[in-house]
């Protein structure tokens, strides 16, 4: 249904007689390394400069990340803003910081290792100006270079990649066709400000503050969609980098929204358990599914018997498998990605990995559940593709 509702073309809205305000967050830290590209790809955003004002936001302790900060040159819209010593250490508390000197009617975030499409903030900004219901869209996420990376972490990297596909170019744009509330990706989120306040802000505890603020905007009554220019993102890397990751998200899920429900509505609240509800019970349930699956044919095949196969049992396997490998297929060549047989075949044992990562949430939400998993990010993986292009000529 949602490969169907995703077909629909993008609303493209005429151009406002006023550009708005824009104010864009990004939320820095232990990015030394990467910070001088985030200030290049920000700079090159194509939007009435007198409309925008940017905000680096940095710890007061990442004194690196700070340095390098005020060393690169800047655009003269561009500043620094220094987050005061406090608890949690979230990325959510610092956003919440910089909010409160934001002056934009619209805001946007990006991570370290963002290179957003150069139109993004007009095209966001004429669907804001045309739907005055509007509350916040989301651009897609796309991940770059997956076939670049080193040999350990190319099957992380590729499967990462075509999960983000099926996520952004089919099921949330399939979502907001169908007038549900969905989450909201970590970055390249745009949200009317006077929404974003009206809510509370970031829920400075919740380690997945964009999936929660989705569903929170939609309960204050606001209005949530899509825009098709892209935003080029770094896949986390090998399984050191990608585990606490996803450990952070499937942590973070269980606090979405768990509180008050109900305030969602029927709608709502269905699109709260297909979503993340269904993505931590899922993850929970890939490896042993896959043991189970693979045990009885084994035993089967030994004892030389044939396994029970109830119709109405392969018919859901074959049905969970065809869905996830379509959404997978029809993201990727949206995304410009190659997906092939291999993967198809391999995409089992992504989805096992899921497992573990639940595992360690499960214990993380006990003990540590408001300690934020940092993301490493390094140079290399934020080099340009024009770089890459180069290399590849030499």
């Amino acid at each position: 249904m949602l490969v169907v509702a995703s077909l629909a073309p993008h609303h493209r809205a005429p151009t406002p007689a006023r550009w708005p305000r824009y104010t864009i967050l990004a939320a820095l830290h232990d990015e030394a390394a990467v910070t001088p590209r985030l200030i290049s790809n920000l700079s090159r955003i194509d939007y009435p400069r007198n409309r925008l004002e940017g905000f680096l936001v940095l710890e007061a302790h990442d004194q690196a990340t700070i340095d390098v900060a005020m060393a690169t040159p800047k655009p003269s819209w561009l500043k620094i803003i220094i987050v005061p010593p406090g608890s949690p250490q979230t990325k959510p508390r610092a956003l919440n910081h910089a909010l409160s000197q934001a002056k934009g009617e619209l805001l946007t975030i990006y991570d370290a290792e963002d290179e957003p499409d150069p139109q993004q903030l007009r095209q966001s900004a004429a669907r804001f100006a045309a739907d005055p219901k509007l509350g916040c869209l989301q651009a897609p996420l796309r991940i770059r270079r997956i076939d670049k990376a080193p040999s350990p972490s190319r099957f992380l990297d590729r499967q990462f990649a075509f999960e983000y596909a099926a996520l952004f170019e089919v099921t949330l744009p399939g979502m907001a066709r169908l007038g549900l509330p969905f989450p909201l990706g970590g970055t390249s989120n745009h949200v009317r400000t006077s929404a974003l306040r009206g809510v509370g802000g970031w829920d400075a505890h919740n380690v997945t503050e964009d999936a929660d603020l989705g569903f929170r905007l939609w309960s204050a009554g606001w209005g949530m969609g899509v825009i098709d220019a892209p935003t080029w993102e770094t896949p986390p890397g090998a399984l050191e980098r990608w585990l606490p990751q996803r450990t952070r998200w499937l942590k973070g899920y269980w606090g979405v929204h768990t509180r008050s429900p109900l305030q969602l509505g029927r709608r709502g609240l269905v699109s709260l358990l297909m979503t993340l509800g269904a993505a931590i019970v899922s993850a929970g349930a890939h490896a042993p599914t896959l043991a189970w699956l693979a045990s009885a044919v084994l035993i089967g095949v030994h004892a030389g018997i044939t396994p029970a196969t109830p119709i109405v049992v392969i018919s859901v396997l074959s049905l969970g498998v065809i869905a996830a490998m379509m959404t997978c297929a029809v993201g990727a060549r949206r995304a410009g990605l190659r997906y092939g047989l291999t993967d198809m075949l391999s995409a089992p044992a992504y989805w096992s990995l899921l497992s573990l990562a639940f595992v360690h949430a499960f214990w993380r939400l006990i003990v540590e559940p408001y300690v934020w998993d940092k993301t490493q990010h390094d140079a290399e993986h934020g080099a340009s593709d024009a770089m890459d292009a180069g290399r590849e000529a030499a």
